[in-house]
């Protein structure tokens, strides 16, 4: 079962935007058995999203289109989808009262025509209702074929995938069970990793892939099986998985289904009813980004201070100005004091720290370019660690990220 996304849009060509759509459709795909074959970004031109339509259809049993939906003239990929089935637009009397709402409930500005138009839908087409914006999506039956047209806005998107399009190509398709399995591990580069498990490698079945997935100080090791028989599949994938823990062991942390690291230690926040903290400098917010972006996280999460300048560790974080004078703001010692003090500041069991050099240049503190102090505040006692991760300023800044993350980690494991 094979599918192909097409995302129209100069925008994307240009790189004025990043096509996180196609990222997100192929992992829920994936996960109902659906392979994406391919991907393509095309621009607002007619005669080429007819060509990819086509060619499309050639290779493929589901294509899905986003974007080119919009009210203005630039959008044109609901024109040119009719002209492609020789079909005509038909004023959907559902789609119109749910844009009139829309307007009236949310939208200042008054509603026009060209806004209505947008309830214009080809005759042949099944309407798929967006909940969240004015374009509703387009499912097309062609032959044995799946073509479907949906908005480019990513929630909007989303929000049609899950409601609509999935559902119907999980009634509509015969499909295989593909089970993940992913091994979490920090420390040990991906090379060395490779040799250290290449027997285990080798005497994996034919049904089961192997991806390493490198990542800034991180490498995560996905187990992919297909096949007819979901039982057989999870139970191999977990002895194959018993053997790779007497191996690698020592630098595993986890295990991942679709679940972020920082997800795994609020989870762990909450079971010992703990909550953290962080006082960021050279990872500028990262952190507490990373945590604040999924649902929940203020049950565990209480709050963080970018402080960059020295000066704004002093007066926001209450760090003593003579240690800064004796130590250097970037040392281990200047560390330890901004954990300390977040913890106390905003009432957490346990809380992060960093500072340090990214660079390209040398700052206010002593150290060379790539040097990077952390610490972890516990609700016991505060240690910290030096590490010198790079000259490149954002492989530095994300290795210090997941650094964090993994010192952590392990002290909520103990």
């Amino acid at each position: 079962m094979l599918a192909e996304i097409i995302t129209i849009g100069d925008e994307i060509l240009i790189g004025q935007i990043v096509d996180s759509n196609s990222a997100f459709m192929g992992k829920e795909l994936n996960k109902i058995g659906v392979d994406v074959y391919q991907i393509t970004s095309i621009s607002d031109d007619r005669q080429h999203i007819l060509n990819a339509i086509e060619e499309a259809k050639s290779r493929v049993d589901i294509i899905l289109i986003t974007g080119g939906l919009g009210p203005t003239k630039d959008d044109i990929t609901k024109h040119t989808i009719c002209e492609y089935f020789d079909d005509h637009l038909i004023q959907n009397d559902t789609v119109l009262k749910h844009i009139e709402d829309l307007f009236a409930k949310y939208i200042s500005t008054p509603i026009s025509d060209v806004n209505r138009k947008q309830a214009l839908v080809p005759s042949r087409s099944t309407v798929l209702m967006n909940h969240y914006g004015t374009a509703p999506g387009m499912w097309f039956d062609d032959q044995d074929k799946v073509i479907v047209s949906m908005p480019g806005v990513p929630f909007e998107m989303k929000g049609l995938m899950k409601t609509e399009v999935l559902p119907r190509l999980q009634k509509r398709f015969d499909r295989p069970f593909i089970v993940h399995k992913t091994v979490q591990t920090y420390g040990m580069g991906e090379s060395a990793i490779a040799a250290k498990i290449e027997d285990w490698e080798d005497s994996l079945p034919d049904f089961i892939r192997l991806a390493y997935l490198p990542n800034l100080g991180r490498v995560r090791l996905r187990l992919s099986a297909r096949g007819k028989d979901k039982q057989i599949l999870e139970e191999t994938i977990s002895e194959k998985i018993e053997v790779l823990q007497d191996i690698i062991g020592d630098i595993i942390v986890g295990y991942e289904d679709d679940q972020t690291i920082e997800v795994r230690i609020g989870e762990l926040l909450v079971k010992k009813e703990a909550s953290l903290s962080v006082a960021e400098s050279c990872t500028g917010g990262r952190i507490a980004q990373l945590f604040t972006a999924n649902a929940g996280a203020s049950k565990y999460f209480k709050g963080g201070a970018v402080t960059y300048a020295t000066q704004s560790k002093i007066d926001i974080l209450g760090v003593s100005a003579d240690i800064i004078q004796k130590y250097s703001v970037t040392s281990l010692q200047v560390a330890e004091e901004m954990a300390k003090t977040a913890k106390f500041k905003f009432k957490s069991e346990y809380a992060i720290a960093t500072t340090g050099n990214a660079g390209p240049k040398k700052g206010d503190g002593d150290v060379e370019v790539g040097t990077v102090f952390i610490a972890i505040a516990t609700p016991t006692t505060v240690f910290s660690k030096e590490y010198n991760f790079s000259n490149h300023r954002e492989r530095t800044i994300g290795k210090t990220v997941n650094k964090s993350l993994e010192l952590l980690l392990n002290e909520l494991n103990r």
